[in-house]
């Protein structure tokens, strides 16, 4: 899975925005602020899940000029957690109050996916995605 994103020139700086991980960053050089958010994508994560996360986890930032990117993760469960819980902090909602959203009963199941404990389907992802952060249409893009 890829997750959209954008990149621009602003002055002197380039910016680079990926909406879905509530995640911006810039670099003097196209270049470096695809680097710069590789790294920052990567320290988001390890920062969220430093017991679960891998030596192994990557982060891949696909240029494909003019103003897209897409952002993909070799482990597409904690990459898709990291979205739910950096969208859901964006909204300033609790876990208890997405799980409400959900109509469930138990804030703890709500809270797995979160942890990147259970593997979600995309018409999940988008189900938790709503629940997560109601006030924000983000927009997916399967790769």
């Amino acid at each position: 899975m890829e997750m959209e994103g954008k990149i621009w020139k602003d002055g002197k700086f380039w910016l680079v925005e990926v909406p879905a991980l509530d995640a911006m960053t810039q670099g003097k050089t196209r270049k470096e602020a695809l680097a710069m958010a590789e790294d920052l994508i990567l320290e988001m994560t390890q920062s969220y899940f430093e017991d679960e996360i891998g030596k192994d986890f990557t982060v891949t930032i696909l240029d494909y000029k003019k103003d897209v990117i897409g952002v993909a993760a070799n482990d597409t469960r904690l990459f898709l957690a990291l979205s739910l819980r950096r969208q859901r902090e964006k909204s300033g909602s609790t876990i208890r109050e997405a799980s409400k959203r959900l109509r469930s009963k138990s804030p703890n199941a709500y809270a797995q996916y979160e942890r990147g404990k259970t593997s979600i389907s995309v018409d999940k992802y988008e189900e938790l995605l709503s629940a997560a952060n109601p006030f924000e249409k983000l927009r997916l893009k399967i790769a």
